[in-house]
């Protein structure tokens, strides 16, 4: 049986070093996309670390990339735990791509599965309006700005800074065999096990780390952070668009349906909120908004279809721009971009437009159907009054004109329950 040393004794076996026990170590998934949510996860979870005095914490990353804002605090939250970071690119197959890849760079201890991949760290500028169209000189300037920040990473920990400037400046990606190879990483693990055996004994933040026989134990996600995590995937964004602008419409379309506006309403919040600190596009929205004043207006003045034609091209444009295509981290599938494109044609052709087309018809019930309709008089009718029977009831009936019994009238007007009638 394996005993534990005093902390006294460790001190003194691991020289200027001293010990970190082994004990209980955390573990965190991050699967998709680098946004808020992922930073929020990882600070709140490398504090949690640090108060259970955890041997260590380990990040299992697969990440195409995401933001570059959210990237940096991580990279910062890493530089400032007094807990060692151990970021294991993993399972078998998974990636570490743009922004992974600094973060894979900026732990203690770096890590991979086997046939596994790192690199493509080309920096694409994004914010609340989207991507940033950029010209020779700003790219070369974001090229250089990156470039040099992960050189600066990859030399702050011992790892390989020309291949890490190539993975900015030239979207290099290696597999684990290679980053092992060229020192861009420290360990290739199979599993979380073997990866703590193999930790074991490195000298990180001025302590010897003492891994093996440590018991992982998995952070979970808040749920407010489960909650952006879902709601930062682009097909969600998607979603709740389209349910913003069906529920919205559906109650403008029909009064007092209730449910539609206010699932609407929660929608387009959820979809602003998000908006402001993901990628979304300003152009694809507007596209949108273009394609909804099409299809209703369409309703209003038929023109054979040509406006709900254009409304189509123009939703299926705006939905393929509302994200950066180029960035595999914020991409909206075609398989979700079509399918969302007919839906909306549908609902406004057949909903909106039935709605709207039924406000727009002609009174079918209640005395306004009987302006306009012809009578004969049952007796003299003049401006002190006569009388008429129509739709089954006898009506008081007054007329500018004496019209005499048996003649035709012509109801022109309804006041209560007398009818103006005319002459016919």
């Amino acid at each position: 049986m394996k005993l534990r040393m005093p902390i006294v004794m460790a001190g003194l076996l691991a020289g200027s070093a001293s010990d970190l026990q082994s004990g209980e170590a955390g573990l965190i998934k991050i699967d998709g996309a680098i946004g808020p949510a992922t930073a929020s996860y990882v600070e709140r979870a490398i504090d949690l670390a640090a108060s259970q005095k955890n041997v260590c914490l380990i990040v299992q990353l697969d990440t195409p990339g995401g933001l570059i804002e959210s990237m940096e605090k991580i990279i910062r939250k890493f530089d400032a735990a007094t807990v060692p970071i151990v970021v294991w690119v993993g399972p078998s197959g998974a990636k570490a791509g743009s922004a992974g890849c600094f973060i894979t760079l900026a732990a203690d201890v770096a890590a991979m599965a086997p046939n596994s991949t790192i690199g493509a760290a080309h920096p694409v500028e994004l914010g609340p309006g989207g991507v940033q169209k950029q010209d020779d000189v700003m790219k070369q300037k974001s090229e250089n700005f990156y470039g040099t920040y992960i050189e600066t990473v990859a030399n702050k920990h011992g790892r390989n800074a020309e291949w890490a400037k190539s993975s900015v400046r030239e979207s290099a990606a290696i597999t684990s065999e290679k980053a092992l190879e060229m020192h861009v990483i420290d360990i290739i693990a199979r599993d979380i096990p073997d990866l703590v055996k193999q930790a074991d004994g490195r000298e990180v933040k001025g302590k010897v780390m003492k891994s093996e026989g440590a018991t992982v134990r998995e952070i979970p996600m808040a749920l407010r952070e489960k909650i952006l995590q879902v709601l930062s995937h682009p097909e969600v964004m998607l979603i709740l668009l389209m349910a913003a602008l069906y529920g919205v419409i559906g109650e403008v379309s029909n009064p007092g349906a209730i449910l539609p506006g206010v699932v609407g309403a929660i929608a387009l919040i959820l979809f602003l909120l998000m908006s402001s600190v993901l990628p979304v596009n300003v152009a694809g929205l507007a596209l949108i908004a273009l394609a909804v004043a099409l299809f209703i207006v369409d309703v209003y003045a038929p023109t054979h279809g040509v406006l709900t034609f254009g409304g189509i091209v123009s939703f299926f444009l705006g939905a393929l721009m509302l994200f950066n295509r180029g960035d595999p981290a914020f991409r909206l599938s075609l398989a979700y971009i079509i399918p969302a494109t007919v839906i909306t044609a549908a609902f406004f052709i057949f909903v909106v437009g039935a709605g709207l087309r039924a406000q727009l018809l002609p009174v079918q019930v209640g005395k306004e159907t009987m302006v306009g309709k012809t009578v004969p008089a049952l007796v003299r009718i003049d401006s002190t009054g006569g009388k008429v029977f129509i739709e089954g009831e006898y009506w008081k009936a007054v007329s500018d004109v004496a019209v005499e019994a048996g003649r035709p009238v012509e109801v022109i007007g309804v006041n209560r329950l007398t009818l103006k009638v005319k002459p016919k």
